[in-house]
């Protein structure tokens, strides 16, 4: 078993009830969800002319490889209705896979550990909340340290303790 670190997130339609059939469905289809962040508010990065985002952080153990674990993983979100239209644009959901154990990939489809992770405060919270002490596999620093050294200023709350 691979312990993986995934993103879930949204900001249309009924997001936490969005959420809650990402992770129904991740289960079903991808490991086990062994634990979760809070819950956390944050403005839209990127394409600020949107609705706020909930994001979480999941602890998932999976048996797939990485690049299986995206596809069942983009499968989830098609399923789910996400349409890719615009770059950066709303969603009903979206879900990264932020590290997987200590590899390090970079493909066409997927690269691990996911590329924008030291400059997004938004991942970098509910992360540091379930894997803190972790090591970023490239940077070489704890999540902890990436957090206290992220020059992303954007507005992050947490909302509601995990459950």
């Amino acid at each position: 078993m691979q312990s993986t670190y995934l993103l879930i997130g949204g900001n249309l339609g009924n997001i936490e009830q969005n959420m809650q059939t990402a992770i129904s469905l991740i289960n079903k289809h991808c490991g086990v969800v062994i634990n979760k962040s809070s819950l956390y508010k944050t403005a839209a990065w990127g394409l600020t002319d949107q609705p706020d985002f909930l994001n979480q952080v999941l602890v998932l153990e999976t048996n797939l490889s990485a690049q299986n674990l995206m596809q069942q993983l983009l499968f989830i979100e098609e399923q789910m209705g996400r349409v890719r239209t615009l770059k950066m644009g709303p969603r009903i959901i979206d879900i990264d896979i932020l590290l997987f154990d200590d590899l390090v990939l970079n493909t066409e489809l997927l690269t691990v550990p996911h590329k924008a992770l030291p400059e997004r405060k938004f991942a970098l919270m509910p992360l540091a909340e379930v894997a803190g002490n972790i090591i970023h596999p490239v940077e070489k620093k704890s999540i902890q340290q990436l957090l206290l050294n992220c020059k992303d200023n954007l507005d992050v709350h947490k909302i509601s303790p995990s459950t």
